[in-house]
């Protein structure tokens, strides 16, 4: 039985998806980690920042595909 104050994360094929997705991406996007080329762009690009706090947090980006 699950508590009340139990959140799902939802995973969506091999991300994150649901809320817990949606918030995730706006704290990167507003920290500055996560950006687009042009705000009609799809996909999203790690900066440099990025790069150097998802590492810090011990995240290995070389097992993202190009």
């Amino acid at each position: 039985m699950k508590a009340a104050e139990d959140k799902i994360a939802k995973l969506c094929y091999e991300h994150i998806g649901g809320k817990l997705g949606n918030l995730l991406l706006e704290q990167f996007v507003a920290k500055g980690w996560l950006a687009k080329h042009h705000a009609t762009d799809k996909n999203y690009y790690i900066t440099q920042k990025g790069t150097l706090e998802f590492t810090k947090l011990g995240i290995d980006l070389s097992l993202i595909p190009s």
